[in-house]
């Protein structure tokens, strides 16, 4: 029977576990994030954020467990950073992403440099791929800012949509959001989060991590809650309120868990 291809999800993780010593930091994590899907993460410090996306971005492998990214096995033996980049897992931290002296075009490709067949960087072409990027994919509007403005001139949110919009040209099947939009005026994070929807419209998969509600809530199709280092629930968007959501939080701040 003919049909069209079944999609494969952005990225799948099954059974994963991870140990450090006897601490069990990751208890059987099964995720799955679908293409073109908003998931927010949220969890207290020390949840397992941090584990669980550093195992997706092949900072370390955890202890056990498989992952597919676009139906693709994960070897967690040769499974790196730079492998996940070739992968399709790209990486949003707060405002860390960028090199502050560097013109933008230059931040957009950074380890991936667009050369002539002999070497040279061609840089008029990576000056008019980047020019397209601000402008067509994430719409970028800052008055007096151009490819090659410093990055220094840049204000957070501009900077939080740079590094979005090269996440979005190179591909990639995850753009993982680890807290945005941290110590940013609010200004400033609608500007981040404009960024985000363009994320969704450009049809990517994303992992939004924000210690926000609000912002987590306006940005997500679906809420992992993680605790413990356990995936406690998934819910989505249409199924809950952002107070629901905020409640359902609190309870378990506040030993919904323990007293089951």
């Amino acid at each position: 029977m003919s049909g069209e291809p079944v999609q494969q999800p952005a990225v799948q993780m099954v059974n994963i576990e991870k140990y450090f010593g006897l601490v069990n930091a990751l208890k059987d994590i099964n995720l799955t994030v679908g293409k073109n899907e908003i998931v927010g993460l949220i969890g207290d410090n020390g949840a397992g954020k941090s584990t669980l996306v550093k195992i997706l971005t092949g900072v370390f492998p955890p202890s056990s467990g498989q992952m597919f990214i676009a139906g693709n096995p994960v070897d967690f033996h040769t499974y790196s950073v730079q492998r996940a980049h070739d992968m399709g897992i790209e990486t949003v931290y707060q405002d860390k992403s960028l090199g502050e002296k560097q013109a933008l075009w230059r931040n957009f490709f950074v380890g991936r440099e667009v050369t002539y067949p002999f070497g040279f960087i061609n840089v008029n072409k990576e000056k008019e791929i980047a020019n397209e990027i601000m402008i067509n994919t994430i719409g970028f509007r800052g008055k007096g800012i151009t490819v090659d403005s410093k990055v220094s001139k840049l204000s957070g949110g501009e900077r939080q949509g740079v590094a979005i919009g090269r996440a979005m040209h190179f591909d990639a099947e995850l753009i993982i959001l680890d807290e945005p939009t941290v110590a940013l005026s609010l200004k400033e994070v609608r500007k981040v989060l404009n960024f985000v929807h363009q994320i969704k419209e450009g049809g990517k998969a994303c992992i939004y991590i924000s210690h926000d509600m609000q912002d987590v809530y306006e940005i997500s199709d679906r809420f992992i809650i993680i605790d413990r280092g356990e995936i406690v629930s998934s819910i989505e968007k249409k199924d809950i309120s952002l107070s629901a959501l905020d409640a359902f939080l609190l309870d378990y701040a506040h030993g919904l868990k323990d007293r089951e």
